[in-house]
């Protein structure tokens, strides 16, 4: 058989559906949310990184320019799908508009923590925020959505909340942070699954809400040292940059909890704040002691087992 041959057999079992075409699993809610899951959290996980370039800015101002610079991408997004009357006629309805002003007003609080604590030295206990989130989703989906859990994912959560707990004494302090971000995140991902709207819209909506609080601040608020002698071309790329850093994890999370459970949520979560703690540890020396160490090893065997209870039982949606 000549090599051609070979190929154009390869491209037509690969390609062309027939009785012995490999076949794949449909991508069903539950797998493109829990796929959405884990890109949102895989990015959140990351980005510390680029919240620290810009570190020339104070918190607060970092927060507004990714709000205004998050609803010009959103709205071209919105724009180029044709779903600007749709959003014009969600905001229409009061009780929507409520949703989204409380929802929005818990992003934006979690924004402003997440940032200060990142740009001034706290990844760490920031990262422990994010750990101690997923718990907090657990406990709103088992309240409020009557979400079980077999014994096998049960023993995971246990075997995770122990990780998480031989981290609160190495902070050194009461972990202000990581309570505060544990609990406006949590809170965010309730009103996002009893939110009328879906993810992408929805987040426009919160940010447009948000978007004259921005503009406010920036207009009344002392210009800072490092915007007296304006911006650099690369440091206005990298403000231009938190609109795409800010929307692309969060339309992913949108989707991601409208379509699987809170704990599912949770339990995927756990990768944003280890990505945090190696970026802290590894990139900018934060100390990593031997309880964290311990702590990590008994969260991602927490994960892979509350990964094997849910293949074996299948729980719905």
């Amino acid at each position: 058989m000549t090599t051609r041959r070979r190929f154009l057999q390869a491209i037509t079992f690969r390609f062309v559906p027939g009785p012995h075409s490999p076949t794949f699993p449909p991508v069903t809610q539950q797998r493109a949310g829990a796929l959405s899951a884990l890109t949102a959290f895989s990015l959140w996980g990351v980005f510390p990184v680029f919240w620290k370039q810009l570190a020339f800015l104070p918190a607060p101002d970092i927060v507004a320019y990714r709000t205004i610079w998050s609803l010009a991408f959103l709205l071209l997004i919105l724009t180029v799908r044709r779903e600007l009357r749709p959003l014009a006629t969600a905001l229409s309805s009061k009780k929507t508009v409520l949703w989204l002003f409380v929802s929005g007003s818990l992003l934006a609080a979690n924004w402003i923590l997440y940032v200060w604590a990142t740009v001034n030295g706290h990844i760490l206990e920031g990262a422990l925020g994010y750990y101690l989130t997923p718990f907090l989703n657990m406990l709103c989906g088992a309240l409020f959505y009557a979400e079980r859990n077999n014994r096998l994912q049960v023993a995971a959560i246990a075997i995770a909340l122990t990780g998480v707990a031989i981290q609160l004494p190495t902070v050194g302090h009461f972990p202000w942070i990581a309570l505060s971000l544990a609990l406006t995140f949590s809170i965010y991902g309730l009103c996002k699954k009893a939110a009328p709207l879906d993810s992408r819209m929805g987040i426009t909506a919160e940010t447009l809400l948000l978007v004259p609080a921005a503009i406010l601040w920036l207009t009344l608020r002392p210009a800072p040292e490092s915007a007296a002698a304006g911006f650099s071309p690369g440091q206005w790329l990298l403000i231009a940059g938190t609109g795409l850093a800010t929307t692309l994890p969060l339309l992913f999370f949108g989707h991601a909890v409208r379509h699987i459970r809170l704990t599912t949520i949770g339990i995927i979560q756990f990768i944003a704040p280890t990505l945090q703690f190696l970026s802290g540890w590894l990139i900018y020396g934060e100390p990593l002691g031997n309880a964290r160490l311990f702590s990590f090893i008994l969260i991602w065997t927490a994960i892979a087992i509350y990964a094997a209870g849910a293949v074996r039982h299948r729980p719905q949606s």
